[in-house]
This record gives C-alpha cells, sequence and structure tokens, in this order.
C-alpha cells in the first residue's frame, strides 16, 4: 500500500496538509462528498488539491508531513514538489483541471467551482 503526503487549498487561501493512501477519497471527504474530513477544512470548503507525492510508507509519509508543517506559507508547495523528484517518492499525476499543481510543478488551470 502507498502512502501520500497531499497539501489542499482551502477557499479562504490557507493550506492544510495531511496523508492519505486515497487521495481522490480524501478530498471528496474534506469537500464533504463523502463522510470524514478535517474539522479545520469543513469551514473552509470548497478544497482544492494543491500538491501531492506518492511515499514509500505510512512512516516517511508522517515525517514528510511534518517537515511540510515546519515549512513558512512561502514554500510549502515547492517543498512538497521537490520531495517529490527524489529516488524514493514520486509525484502523482495530476491531469484535470481540479488541481493547482501538475506532477511537472508547473502551474495547471484551477477549476472555478
Amino acid at each position: 500500500m502507498s502512502w501520500h503526503v497531499y497539501l489542499l487549498e482551502c477557499n479562504d487561501g490557507s493550506l492544510y496538509c495531511g496523508v492519505t493512501t486515497d487521495p481522490e477519497r480524501r478530498l471528496e471527504e474534506h469537500n464533504g462528498l463523502r463522510p470524514g474530513g478535517a474539522r479545520y477544512t469543513r469551514a473552509r470548503r470548497p478544497v482544492r488539491l494543491a500538491a501531492c507525492v506518492e511515499q514509500p510508507d505510512r512512516s516517511a509519509a508522517l515525517r514528510l508531513e511534518a517537515d511540510i508543517k515546519k515549512t513558512p506559507r512561502a514554500g510549502k508547495v515547492k517543498r512538497l514538489l521537490d520531495a517529490g523528484e527524489t529516488d524514493e517518492t514520486r509525484l502523482v499525476p495530476q491531469g484535470d483541471t481540479n488541481h493547482r499543481f501538475c506532477a511537472t510543478g508547473q502551474a495547471c488551470e484551477m477549476d472555478a467551482g
């Protein structure tokens, strides 16, 4: 089972970082489309996936999440995308327009809704 570290951009512009085994399911939970989701994002919907990287195991994912949470806001997305460029991690392909950053690290179109 692979683990992912993800960064969400909330409707109020704030960022939320978490770990999951299923990024699509977790995004639906944060947006209220499924039961679950964090209390923090519940009041800041809709949320959009800003970046997501796969980690080799839960331990690595939790370490990266802790590191991202300590990183100043301006460097959070870059730090996460940089982590996806190492040999033991990889970026999750993100082709739809609901994501702000794609696997290349280039900005994607954002869905207005």
